[in-house]
Order: structure tokens, then C-alpha cells, then sequence
């Protein structure tokens, strides 16, 4: 757990990130936290970042982007006390959102991680919005294969300083961890994919649903169901989903070898199936 002088890098390249949005203004260093945060979950690659810039860009809205304090601090509250964690993330994001000048808006917080930490997040915004993006585990696959996050020999390590490469992470099953290091480099992109999207289907049973595919083939019914949990009119929420990208789906059928494939049918087979990817 970084002491408070040592994430005060990651609130600095937070801040700077959502004070470079236009809908900030000096006025928000001076109004109160909006409640209603929303929290968009999903694995990594699965479309978080677009789906929180679009919500972002509406109006009254803000995209705090992946809150680096809060990822940073998210292993360490899976295993705390849930009243402490949730006073924690309060302190977080309301710290974040006053830095940012962006008091009176609807944060929107993107963090994939926070799909672990959903009961805590509850208990500190009960008034919080989650909408979670799910996308074909395969195609996540071959944006992780790409990314090389997970990959064996990866050097560097990520916006919070946690190491790339096949070290288990703190959400790899306790009992399973050494083989974790020990399997394919696609395979442990889709445990990676299974465990996420495992995390906020339990953790958060009231969530708004949307496929990623759905954004491209069927953005006007997305809006719609976005609409409601949004409060706003369906055409301003569907104009910020114009832009979503039809070459993303359909990767793994260009992308994966045989072999990768059945590797990804070993590990998230039955979720594949279970969502109507397989």
C-alpha cells in the first residue's frame, strides 16, 4: 500500500488528466462531490476506456479516467475491513474530483479492478451507477496478446508501477497461483478476462449490462438502456457512442492460432458459452 507522499505521483497524473477536460471549470474546486458516481466496469480491453469517455463527454458528466490512487490502493481492500475500504474510496475519489476542479458533476470512474471491490464502492457512494461492458473473451484475448501485459518476458510494468510479465495477481485464485506462471501467454489473458467478468457479474447484480459488439451493431438500444440509468434522452446518449470501432470484433478469428484457441476454450470455455460467445 503506497504511503500518502508516495501516491501523490498518481494523484498529480490523475488530476492533470481530468482537469484537461472541457467540462471543468474553477467553480468545481468549490462544489460539493456529486453522489451519483458512476462506475464502469469490465475486464481490461474490454472497452472500458471508450464506453467512460463517451458517458464523460455527456453533459454534467466527467471522466476521472483509471483513478491511479484507487488502482494502486485496490489489491490491499480486497482483504479489508468493507467499512474502512469504503471510507477509503470515498477519500479517493472525492480527493480527485476536488483536485480536478470537477465538484457538481457525475464523476465517471474506469478502474477494471474496481469490479473486485463493489460492495466497498457501494457502501461509500450508495447513490453510484455501474455499468458493466462485456466483450467476446477472445477478442479481449488478442488485445492482451498485443498489449503484452500478461505475456512471459514482458519487462516494465504498468500506470501504478505494478510489474508486467506472469507473476499471478492479487485476483488469481489463491490455490491456483503457481500455475498461473505456468500456462500459455493466451490462456492467462482469458483467466484474466474470466475473473474480471466473474467479479462485477457477482458483485454487482444491479449493473446495466452492454456488450461491446452491441455499441457497434446496436447503438440506438444501448442508449436507450443507457438512458435510464444516466438520466438523460436517448439521442444525446447515443450520439456519444457514434464512434465505437467495428474492426475490434471478430479479432480472435483472424488473430488466434488453433492451439490459442483451445488454450482459451480450457480456461473461460464455459463462460464463453454461458454469454453466447462460443
Amino acid at each position: 500500500m503506497p504511503s500518502p507522499l508516495g501516491a501523490l505521483p498518481l494523484y498529480l497524473r490523475t488530476t492533470c488528466r481530468v482537469l484537461r477536460r472541457d467540462s471543468v471549470s474553477l467553480r468545481g474546486a468549490f462544489r460539493p462531490l456529486e453522489p451519483r458516481v458512476v462506475f464502469v466496469l469490465g475486464s481490461p480491453r474490454s472497452g472500458t476506456t471508450f464506453l467512460a469517455r463517451a458517458i464523460g463527454s455527456l453533459p454534467g458528466f466527467v471522466d476521472l479516467g483509471e483513478v491511479g490512487p484507487l488502482k494502486a490502493a485496490i489489491p490491499d481492500l480486497t482483504g479489508c475491513d468493507q467499512q474502512l475500504a469504503a471510507a477509503r474510496i470515498r477519500r479517493i475519489v472525492g480527493c480527485v474530483v476536488r483536485l480536478g476542479l470537477a465538484g457538481g458533476l457525475r464523476p465517471v470512474e474506469q478502474t477494471p479492478e474496481t469490479s473486485f471491490i463493489i460492495p466497498a464502492v457501494r457502501e461509500a457512494f450508495p447513490e453510484a451507477s455501474f455499468v458493466h461492458i462485456i466483450r467476446d473473451g477472445r477478442d479481449v484475448v488478442c488485445s492482451l496478446l498485443e498489449r503484452g501485459w500478461l505475456s512471459a518476458g514482458r519487462p516494465g510494468g504498468d500506470d501504478v508501477g505494478r510489474r508486467y510479465g506472469t507473476e499471478a495477481r492479487f485476483w488469481v485464485e489463491p490455490e491456483r497461483r503457481e500455475e498461473f506462471s505456468a500456462v500459455s501467454d493466451a490462456r492467462r489473458a482469458a483467466w484474466a478476462w474470466r475473473r474480471y467478468v466473474e467479479a462485477a457479474r457477482s458483485g454487482a447484480a444491479q449493473a446495466a449490462e452492454v456488450r461491446y459488439e452491441a455499441l457497434v451493431d446496436a447503438p440506438a438500444a444501448v442508449a436507450a438502456q443507457l438512458s435510464d440509468v444516466l438520466s438523460l434522452p436517448q439521442p444525446v446518449v447515443e450520439g456519444a457512442l457514434a464512434t465505437a470501432r467495428p474492426d475490434s470484433i471478430g479479432r480472435h478469428e483472424r488473430e488466434l492460432s488453433p492451439g490459442e484457441l483451445r488454450d482459451v476454450q480450457v480456461e473461460s470455455g464455459h463462460l464463453l458459452a454461458s454469454l453466447g460467445y462460443a
